[in-house]
């Protein structure tokens, strides 16, 4: 550790900031890559239930690095222009680990009960209605915890960024490496940061849960024991009546 100047520290530290940018941006964008096509997948038309179902085996069959090199390389062959290493890997791990999040949004919203699809209906509620009203409230406490689990894989990919010369804790920590002529105690801190990002992003993700699940009554805010009914409305509680021969679920 001893052989790491100041400025060797300041270059590792660098390459965290640039993996907590890339880590963002690319949750951003694959957030939304994820609802896009999760949604899609669940639609009544077959042909954007084909098109979405072809969008993810794609992503899902092919390899992230291998991708975001024919991002980087290729696709200026054949369109003229080029983006920059940042923002080709962030294209790539955002449509790539969005496209393993359509498969967590599209299960959560199969799995909220045919009651509260149905309640909706008899409110007299359009599709758009029920699906932000109804379907992703219930939906949304089931989806965090295996968000939380991609989010993670999603930091640990960042390291494919190195392979295009973005700065990322790796990338810092080749060069330190080859700085020092030192591997274990330079691959060791590494290690060591990737494990602080990620238990921070765990503990974030398990706040989020909690206060997802408290919005339904499911689990308790603040230590407090949750009694209020939830915030769905009216429609919530006629749900219940259609859940089953007791009117409760």
């Amino acid at each position: 550790m001893s052989e790491i100047s100041a400025g060797l520290w300041e270059l590792l530290l660098k390459g965290v900031w640039i993996t907590v940018q890339l880590t963002v941006y690319s949750a951003a964008l694959g957030a939304v890559v994820a609802f896009v096509v999760g949604l899609a997948r669940t639609h009544r038309l077959w042909i954007v239930r084909f098109l979405s179902g072809a969008y993810f085996e794609v992503f899902r069959g092919t390899s992230a690095l291998v991708l975001m090199i024919w991002v980087f390389f290729v696709v200026p062959l054949t369109l003229g222009w080029q983006l920059v290493p940042m923002w080709a890997a962030v294209l790539t791990l955002g449509c790539t680990y969005g496209a393993y999040g359509s498969e967590i949004v599209r299960g959560a919203v199969a799995a909220v009960a045919p009651a509260q699809r149905e309640a909706g209906i008899a409110l007299s509620f359009t599709p758009a209605q029920r699906l932000r009203k109804i379907i992703l409230p219930q939906a949304w406490p089931e989806m965090v915890p295996p968000f939380n689990n991609l989010l993670i894989e999603l930091l640990k990919g960042t390291a494919l960024v190195s392979v295009l010369g973005v700065g990322d804790i790796t990338f810092a920590a080749q060069l330190v490496r080859n700085a020092t002529g030192q591997s274990a105690p330079v691959y060791t801190v590494i290690l060591v940061m990737y494990f602080v990002l990620a238990f921070l992003l765990t503990r974030v993700m398990r706040l989020v849960e909690r206060r997802a699940k408290a919005g339904l009554g499911q689990a308790p805010a603040g230590g407090a024991a949750v009694t209020q009914k939830t915030d769905l409305g009216p429609q919530q509680d006629f749900a219940r009546s259609w859940s089953g021969p007791g009117g409760a679920s």
